[in-house]
């Protein structure tokens, strides 16, 4: 199952884990593939204390980081404010409208408010302002030899930047038209995510996309997103072309994942008919679980979502009361995910589910050898 990107990793299968806890992340690069942490929520300081403890818990092992410079962004051209003075700034452009609709929203669903510990950061890393900081800190950790940009091409000197440390980066594409933007940029990989996939995506299916961007950027690795929940799925991604696969849902149900049990069943019980794309918690197309947050921004007399990052600035004070009150949150929870949820019906250790991906994979190439063998007899 060893792959070209493995060797250039050193790891040992090309089975890549995005989560936003870190026991997952460990837990997944201990066990052979390479866990990547999503950065977006973590302030700097909080990062590093993220990465410290994982590189406490991997040993040798790499692991990479996720972040999220969106390629366009309401606040582009501030470039010379700070991250606090950016923040005041992009306030500004936040109608008191949506506000109020979102505050209704919880109210309506009797979500407690959070307890007034003094003013709390909107503006996470979403922008070149905020995200630089991130980088920096991403750097002073050695065992990060991978850096994902989860919304469009990075901006060039922090490809310079990371390259330069010797770490490989690379970006999330949905269409042939960003896999080459990202090749012309000079990126390392690709991540090649179809409309299944949880999260920020694109329009276009997993198994139409996959074969058409790894045939554009020719010799650039391409890593298969969206919808992959099985080792069969990773060797029909690796028959088309691609070096790996790039995996996300399938670690939102493992033992480790810091999900409130609340949280936890609403992926449990649901099926693959149960996800929406939606811009209604940051601005731009994600895939997550439809519920009542998500059908209220839809209705033709409420409020447009706003643009990247000033949605995301409105329903912030959601996902955060959503992680404090799981349970009164049922119906209004921030829920990324994707069309695989209908496959995670038990929980599992991470460990667990990177060996059942390697054994899948090992019986559907030996079912294709079987199949041929038998054709070859006849």
């Amino acid at each position: 199952m060893r792959t070209e990107f493995c060797d250039r990793l050193g790891v040992e299968f090309p089975i890549f884990a995005f989560s936003h806890c870190r026991d997952v992340v460990a837990a997944v690069s201990n066990a052979g593939g390479l866990g990547v942490l999503g950065a977006l929520a973590f302030e700097p300081d909080v990062l590093e204390a993220e990465l410290t403890w994982i590189d406490e818990h991997v040993g040798d092992k790499p692991y990479g980081v996720d972040i999220v410079i969106p390629q366009k962004y309401a606040g582009q051209g501030f470039d010379d404010l700070t991250p606090e003075e950016l923040e005041v700034e992009l306030k500004k452009h936040i109608p008191d409208e949506h506000r109020a609709f979102a505050a209704q929203i919880l109210a309506d669903h009797h979500v407690p408010e959070l307890p007034d510990d003094g003013d709390r950061r909107e503006l996470l890393g979403v922008t070149a302002t905020t995200a630089g900081p991130q980088v920096d800190v991403i750097l002073r950790h050695d065992k990060a030899r991978l850096v994902a940009n989860a919304l469009g091409t990075p901006p060039a000197e922090a490809v310079a930047e990371i390259q330069a440390s010797g770490r490989l980066v690379g970006a999330l594409c949905g269409s042939v038209r960003h896999a080459l933007n990202h090749k012309d940029a000079g990126l390392d990989f690709v991540v090649c995510q179809g409309t299944e996939g949880g999260g920020h995506c694109g329009e276009i299916a997993s198994i139409v996309l996959w074969p058409q961007v790894i045939e554009a950027v020719g010799d650039l690795p391409v890593l298969a997103a969206g919808g992959i929940g099985s080792g069969a799925q990773i060797a029909a991604a690796m028959a088309m072309g691609a070096q790996g696969a790039w995996t996300g849902s399938l670690w939102l149900t493992v033992e480790e994942a810091d999900v409130p049990p609340a949280q936890m069943d609403s992926y449990l019980q649901a099926t693959s008919h149960d996800t929406v794309r939606s811009r209604s918690y940051t601005g731009k197309p994600c895939r997550m679980l439809r519920n009542d947050w998500t059908d209220a921004w839809e209705q033709p007399d409420t409020p447009d979502p706003l643009p990247m990052p000033l949605q995301l600035m409105v329903s912030l004070e959601a996902v955060r009361r959503g992680h404090a009150y799981p349970e009164a949150s049922k119906d209004t929870n921030f829920n990324p995910c994707g069309q695989v949820v209908g496959m995670l019906n038990r929980v599992e250790r991470a460990g667990e589910v990177v060996q059942r991906l390697v054994e899948e994979y090992i019986e559907a190439c030996d079912r294709l050898t079987r199949i041929n063998d038998r054709a070859l007899a006849t």
